[in-house]
Protein backbone atom coordinates (compact mmCIF):
# COMPACT_ATOMS: atom_id res chain seq x y z
CA UNK A 1 0.00 0.00 0.00
CA UNK A 2 1.54 3.65 -0.59
CA UNK A 3 2.00 5.20 2.29
CA UNK A 4 3.35 9.23 2.62
CA UNK A 5 7.12 9.21 2.47
CA UNK A 6 7.68 6.27 0.82
CA UNK A 7 8.77 5.41 -2.87
CA UNK A 8 5.72 4.88 -4.96
CA UNK A 9 5.09 1.91 -6.27
CA UNK A 10 6.09 1.13 -10.49
CA UNK A 11 3.23 1.89 -12.43
CA UNK A 12 2.45 2.53 -15.83
CA UNK A 13 -0.42 4.99 -16.79
CA UNK A 14 -1.93 6.73 -20.16
CA UNK A 15 -1.31 9.83 -20.38
CA UNK A 16 -2.26 13.12 -22.56
CA UNK A 17 1.05 14.97 -23.42
CA UNK A 18 1.90 17.29 -25.97
CA UNK A 19 -1.22 16.98 -28.28
CA UNK A 20 -0.97 13.42 -28.20
CA UNK A 21 -1.68 9.98 -25.90
CA UNK A 22 0.96 8.04 -24.47
CA UNK A 23 1.70 5.40 -21.83
CA UNK A 24 4.19 7.23 -18.57
CA UNK A 25 6.03 4.57 -16.78
CA UNK A 26 7.44 5.79 -13.19
CA UNK A 27 10.21 3.73 -13.74
CA UNK A 28 11.49 6.13 -16.83
CA UNK A 29 11.96 8.93 -14.10
CA UNK A 30 14.02 6.83 -11.87
CA UNK A 31 16.35 9.19 -9.43
CA UNK A 32 14.44 12.15 -10.70
CA UNK A 33 11.64 14.46 -8.60
CA UNK A 34 8.57 13.97 -10.04
CA UNK A 35 4.81 15.41 -8.75
CA UNK A 36 1.73 13.23 -10.34
CA UNK A 37 -2.21 15.28 -10.60
CA UNK A 38 -5.00 13.02 -11.45
CA UNK A 39 -8.11 14.63 -12.68
CA UNK A 40 -11.07 12.83 -12.44
CA UNK A 41 -12.06 10.68 -16.04
CA UNK A 42 -14.61 12.62 -17.59
CA UNK A 43 -11.98 13.62 -20.24
CA UNK A 44 -12.21 17.27 -19.94
CA UNK A 45 -9.12 18.84 -21.00
CA UNK A 46 -7.84 21.77 -18.00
Amino acid sequence: MPMVGKPAPMFEAAAYHKGKFTNVKLEDYKDQWVMLCFYPGDFTFV
